[in-house]
């Protein structure tokens, strides 16, 4: 079994939590399903489960190197010189990411978040996709920040040929496996 899930802002990638956060039991019920992967706290978006071991790992493993789609608003506009470092790879603390796909896109068409990001008038903001292959801890927020222009969105809408398309925040839906997965 193979679950595509919307996972809301706030919600933790688990099913449990000591702090009373909250987390994937709240939506979803299925027995034996764990999530391929994981999705910070404070992004949105696109979060595989399944029940199967192998696809999980094939999902989550980096070295597989299955592409995961994002929508970054950012603070700023950046400049070609900053999308270029993205492109290329950035130097983080834990060392140099993989080159990453980005482009800029108009501003997507999404649900309110809630909260609201915070909006300074005297700052505008941009939306990019980025597409990477690895997955370290909030990596697209450092990259970011990196190159000077901070997250204040994330929204994941893609891992490999799956895609969040038109689910609602915290809905989930069952789907076939890809052949290539």
């Amino acid at each position: 079994m193979l679950i595509l899930f919307n996972k809301p802002y706030n919600v933790l990638s688990q099913f449990t939590d000591t702090q009373g956060r909250r987390t994937l039991a709240e939506f979803i019920s299925v027995p034996r399903v764990r999530p391929a992967g994981r999705l910070d706290y404070d992004s949105e978006g696109l979060l595989l489960l399944t029940d199967d071991g192998a696809l999980q790992s094939r999902i989550a493993d980096p070295k597989h190197k299955l592409p995961k789609t994002y929508w970054v608003q950012v603070e700023g506009v950046p400049d070609a010189a900053a999308l270029d470092k993205l492109r290329g790879g950035v130097q983080l603390n834990d060392g140099q990411t993989r080159a990453a796909g980005v482009r800029l896109v108009p501003e997507p068409e999404l649900w309110p978040r809630d909260p609201p990001i915070r909006v300074r008038q005297s700052v505008p903001a941009t939306w990019m996709e980025l597409v990477l292959t690895e997955g370290r801890n909030r990596q697209v927020r450092r990259m970011t920040a990196a190159v000077g222009y901070p997250t204040l969105r994330l929204v994941r809408v893609a891992i490999g040929p799956y895609r969040l398309e038109r689910l609602a925040p915290g809905e989930w839906r069952a789907v076939e496996r890809s052949l290539s997965m």
